[in-house]
């Protein structure tokens, strides 16, 4: 992936630092919740580690992404002596990035939530393997919109990336509903927050991603897309674990929990009586 050109256009000192302040704040949040998951993973039951590891691998791939963003964003400007402004250096703000972490973290959000949701068998690798695709197809055409100079190029590939992009969230909104009727009450609220994320958190990326068609102005438009995106990544990869983290922590309490007084406790006729032998 080639960087973009987004970097062409001269910014004011407040505009330059709402976004340098925003990818520095990104990096901060996928840092921490990288520790934190990992850290969680001891809290949960085995079956569900495997949940923290996938939220930690998603954080620590996106911090990394992060990373290489804000140093591409300081490369791509220098203040101007004498000026309350930013002008490009001739380097290019490398957009590719981002979408490099989209492909590999945002299949992996996918796995993240149905491991959680109890779906088992061919039915849950055929789904896991649907929305990787429709994931993967998704990010590969959205690119070349993203880069584009021109207004058409940029809404045929948008149009493109938009249908496997319906697909995903139509497919995980209908499934976390199905959870919900299964669930208790106390799982499936979360459930219903997860809902409620994925449409928040997804939905800022198609605005994010048609700013530059908005009649802003260059400068703003770069400004919110990119602040944009970097709220759209806070939600959907740290708080979005915490959520997905906060249901593997509460079915592990539920099943820990010990039976109420006066509940029968269903008799095992192959447990050993003290004293005998098991076969």
């Amino acid at each position: 992936m080639e960087p973009s050109n987004t970097s062409v256009v001269s910014l004011t000192l407040g505009q330059y630092d709402i976004v340098y302040n925003s990818l520095s704040f990104t990096i901060a949040a996928m840092g921490a919740a990288f520790v934190f998951f990992l850290m969680a993973r001891a809290t949960v039951a085995y079956k569900f580690q495997r949940v923290t590891e996938v939220a930690a691998l998603i954080v620590g791939i996106a911090c990394y992404h992060y990373v290489r963003m804000f140093g591409s964003w300081t490369a791509a400007y220098t203040h101007t002596a004498g000026t309350n402004g930013y002008t490009p250096t001739g380097e290019l703000f490398n957009e590719a990035y981002r979408y490099a972490d989209w492909l590999l973290t945002v299949p992996l959000l996918l796995i993240e939530l149905i491991a959680v949701l109890y779906i088992t068998g061919n039915r849950r690798a055929g789904m896991v393997r649907n929305l990787v695709i429709a994931a993967v197809v998704m990010i590969v055409t959205g690119y070349p919109g993203e880069v584009a100079t021109d207004t058409p190029t940029r809404l045929i590939w948008g149009t493109i990336s938009t249908i496997p992009f319906v697909y995903i969230l139509f497919v995980l909104w209908t499934e976390v509903g199905e959870a919900m009727k299964r669930e208790t009450p106390e799982v499936a609220s979360l459930l219903f927050g997860i809902r409620l994320l994925l449409l928040a958190s997804w939905g800022v990326y198609p605005i994010a991603y048609l700013m530059p068609l908005f009649p802003i102005g260059a400068a703003d438009a770069l400004v919110f897309k990119q602040v944009g995106y970097s709220i759209a990544d806070v939600v959907a990869k740290p708080l979005y674990g915490l959520m997905i983290y906060a249901i593997a922590r509460l079915k592990t309490q539920q099943e820990n929990a010990p039976a109420p007084d006066g509940a029968s406790v269903p008799h095992d006729d192959t447990v050993a009586s003290p004293g005998s032998k098991a076969i």
